[in-house]
């Protein structure tokens, strides 16, 4: 008897995230000077992430 395939599990997420988790969040906000550890971590702005494509040019960060 086989396992319906909704049921197996396929290795964790196959897609592309395009919001980052709260962690990841605050280290790019923290980078860009706009979060200080004094403001909390509740209410943090959500903060768009997406993943190019091999040959793709997106934005460039400052640093």
């Amino acid at each position: 008897m086989s396992i319906d395939k909704s049921l197996k599990s396929g290795g964790g997420l196959a897609r592309v995230r395009n919001v980052l988790r709260r962690a990841e969040r605050l280290a790019l906000l923290q980078e860009d000077g706009k979060w200080t550890a004094e403001k909390g971590v509740y209410n943090v702005p959500k903060t768009k992430y997406r993943k190019l494509a091999l040959g793709q040019s997106g934005p460039k960060r400052e640093g």
